[in-house]
């Protein structure tokens, strides 16, 4: 894959450069900088990842010691829109001209937590996030139970229609909510497979007792396993949600497991049949009946998919003919995560203060400030690397088949064969124009205000 976003030297500049901002500072100009960085980077660490070429984003991220500070900036957006974003789109002079600004800062989030998937596959990554690991667990507790409690998809779903139905919102802010509700869905779904990277990796006392004894992980994945919330029923068609998106799946492949069932699986694996895990868990009657659940689940067809399962499966027919002793009470000096509380702590009733400021100050941009950012972002995403990241390849606007050519007036359709295209210009001849005639203006508008 020859397609990059960042040399290895202007990546190590970015990371060197991360640091932590305060509640107030989000969305503003240095913070938006940094946004611009951690999207490259995410960029470039899923390309180097999915080419399996050297992995020099999460070298360079290790090596400084910068992934605490991803983790206290994803928490620190995941505060703001519990406690800050509410307020701010119910105050009466919070009516902007463009939402894109507000939905960078919801969006934030999803990006670490993308980027944090791509780099936790490697157990130097989780060693060098140090501390902060227990502030990533109580952070994809949260998510889990978020998940579990259907919110998420609720959100994920009201997404759907609209875009569906094509419904016309009634005010920005509801457009602003339903997509940071359908944002939060996928994020929930990016911190199973960081859970499971945690179980794979971690050998920490206090991250243990923190994911068994404090927040109960196993029993929270069973209940995911019960709700499978990455599945729907819609008009008698299962639906899995694949890629970013929810996909018709055929009969013969209803029990085919998907990576986010291989996720929980794996998770449950680590955390029942781990030595230092199974000393650490009290399995009484609750949690015992609980994992009892997970038998009717194990049938052959998931065991031939996942064979470790196998392992999994006879340790519960084990459990339920046995009480096991429950884990002895040891007197041990355990470290606890920070970063939420500490955030939370020190902006205690400056909740309504922050989004005043905000909507003066942060989220009034004028419209040469709005253009600026246009441009920095359409450099940013650029639609060669966008394409790359894709993984499915595009099909022919004619005929359906895989495709490599691209028209080249507006770079929005793609062909086959020179046949295709021709045969397509009548049906796509006005797209094209009106395509073709915005990017230009918006390209002159640019180099005008440049």
């Amino acid at each position: 894959m020859d397609t990059s976003v960042l040399l290895p030297v202007e990546a190590e500049g970015f990371i060197q450069s991360l640091e932590t901002f305060t509640l107030k500072d989000v969305g503003s100009a240095r913070w938006f900088r940094q946004h611009e960085y951690i999207e490259k980077l995410n960029m470039q660490a899923i390309l180097n990842a999915s080419a399996m070429h050297d992995e020099f984003i999460k070298e360079l991220l290790v090596s400084y010691g910068k992934i605490p500070v991803l983790v206290h900036e994803m928490i620190l957006v995941e505060v703001w829109k519990q406690k800050v974003f509410p307020i701010l789109c119910q105050l009466q002079d919070f009516n902007p001209k463009n939402t894109f600004h507000i939905y960078m800062v919801i969006h934030h989030e999803a990006t670490i937590i993308n980027l944090l998937e791509t780099i936790m596959f490697h157990k130097d990554s989780c060693e060098a996030a140090d501390d902060s690991v227990l502030d990533l667990v109580d952070y994809c507790h949260r998510k889990l139970i978020l998940l579990v409690s259907k919110t998420t998809r609720e959100g994920a779903t009201t997404h759907d229609q609209h875009n569906l139905t094509g419904k016309t919102l009634e005010s920005i802010t509801e457009e602003l909510q339903i997509q940071s509700s359908a944002l939060e869905f996928e994020i929930t779904l990016k911190a199973v497979s960081v859970l499971r990277y945690i179980t794979d990796h971690t050998d920490s006392v206090s991250v243990i007792n923190r994911m068994l004894c404090t927040h109960n992980v196993p029993c929270v994945l069973v209940q995911l396993i019960d709700c499978c919330p990455w599945n729907r029923w819609i008009a008698g068609d299962l639906e899995k949600y694949i890629n970013g998106k929810w996909q018709k799946i055929p009969v013969e492949d209803h029990l085919k497991m998907t990576k986010l069932d291989g996720q929980v699986w794996i998770s449950l694996y680590n955390l029942l049949l781990k030595e230092d895990c199974q000393r650490k868990y009290d399995f009484n009657s609750f949690n015992k009946s609980q994992l009892l659940k997970l038998r009717g689940f194990l049938t052959e067809v998931l065991i031939d998919q996942l064979p470790n399962l196998g392992e999994l499966h006879r340790f519960l027919a084990h459990l339920a003919i046995t009480d096991p002793a429950p884990p002895k009470k040891e007197l041990i000096l355990e470290q606890i995560p920070e970063m939420w509380n500490n955030i939370v702590s020190e902006n205690s009733g400056k909740w309504k203060a922050i989004a005043k400021y905000q909507v003066k100050e942060t989220f009034n941009p004028s419209e040469s400030d709005l253009r600026l950012q246009a441009q920095r972002l359409a450099q940013t995403y650029n639609l060669d690397v966008m394409e790359s990241l894709i993984p499915e390849r595009p099909k022919c606007g004619s005929c359906g088949k895989e495709a490599a050519k691209r028209c080249s007036r507006c770079q929005g359709e793609w062909y086959c064969h020179r046949e295709c295209q021709v045969k397509h210009w009548p049906k796509h001849k006005k797209a094209c124009q009106l395509i073709a005639e915005t990017s230009e203006k918006i390209q002159q508008n640019l180099h005008i205000d440049s």
